[in-house]
């Protein structure tokens, strides 16, 4: 099966999901997002995916999130969506994306669960 890992090679679980994903033949495509940000159109298709809002795919302990004041319920999704491509370590990761699903794999054995 295709999928696609947004991926931060320094997170253990994001590194434990990919691991995951080789061990099940899976066809895989490495997005390290901090590297690489997700587009606008990117992110709106994984929240989308996810079910989430832009705020549920957040890193909210990160000190960014904390200073740009983040957690304001007045500013808008294409706000949110804008500052996490922006600051792509508020995103919460990783990110697994086959076909029209997506999950974050914390813990990484929800992987399981799309492929």
């Amino acid at each position: 099966m295709k999928v696609k890992i947004y991926h931060n090679s320094r997170c253990s679980k994001s590194r434990q999901t990919l691991e995951i994903l080789k061990k099940n033949n899976c066809d895989i495509e490495i997005i390290e997002y901090l590297k690489l940000p997700p587009t606008f159109q990117e992110l709106e298709d994984i929240l989308g995916k996810l079910k989430y809002q832009p705020r549920d795919l957040m890193r909210k302990g990160e000190e960014v999130y904390k200073k740009e004041n983040l957690s304001d319920i007045n500013l808008s999704n294409s706000t949110l969506i804008e500052k996490m491509i922006a600051n792509p370590i508020l995103i919460e990761r990783p990110i697994v994306v086959a076909g029209n699903k997506a999950i974050v794999g914390r813990p990484p054995e929800k992987a399981l669960n799309i492929i």
